[in-house]
C-alpha cells in the first residue's frame, strides 16, 4: 500500500493533482468537498478537506472552523433531499490520512446492515460501486450545492 501522506493526498486533491470519482464539487472559505478518494460502496460518499495542511479539526484556522458545521450540514441535507439517504454519517479519524477531513457518508434504506456506520470503510471490492455510478452520484450532489 502507498503512503497517502507522502505526498499528501489531501494536498494533492485540494490543489487538483488527484481527482477522486465526482472530483472538487463545492468549495467553502477553508473547506474543499469531493468524492472519496477510496473505492467506495456507497453513492454520495463526499469527504470535507482542509484547503490548508493541517492535521485535525482542532488545527483548523478560524474561518475554516466557523464554515466547517454549516457547510456539513448543507452537504448533509443535500445528500438526503438529492440522493434519497434516510441518514447521513460524519467521520473525522484521521489516523490514516493525516490532512483533516470529514467522511460524509449517507445510509440509504437498503444499505446492508455491515456496511452501516463505521462498517462502510470495511466494503470488500465486490461491494464497491463503479466510478461512472460513484461519478454520477457527485455530480447531482454538485448541481444541487450550486443552487
Amino acid at each position: 500500500m502507498s503512503d497517502v501522506n507522502d505526498p499528501c493526498l489531501g494536498c494533492a486533491i485540494v490543489r487538483g493533482g488527484v481527482h477522486p470519482p465526482g472530483g472538487v464539487l463545492a468549495r467553502a472559505p477553508g473547506l474543499v468537498l469531493h468524492g472519496v478518494a477510496s473505492p467506495s460502496p456507497v453513492p454520495g460518499w463526499v469527504v470535507l478537506t482542509s484547503d490548508q495542511h493541517v492535521r485535525g479539526w482542532y488545527d483548523l484556522d478560524e474561518t475554516a472552523s466557523r464554515e466547517l458545521g454549516p457547510f456539513a450540514a448543507r452537504v448533509m441535507r443535500a445528500q438526503r433531499e438529492v440522493l434519497g439517504a434516510e441518514h447521513v454519517y460524519a467521520f473525522a479519524i484521521g489516523d490514516v490520512l493525516r490532512h483533516f477531513h470529514l467522511h460524509l457518508v449517507p445510509r440509504f434504506a437498503d444499505t446492508p446492515s455491515h456496511l452501516r456506520g463505521r462498517g462502510a470503510f470495511d466494503a470488500v471490492p465486490a461491494e464497491h460501486l463503479s466510478p461512472e455510478t460513484l461519478e454520477a452520484a457527485a455530480r447531482r450532489l454538485a448541481a444541487a450545492l450550486a443552487r
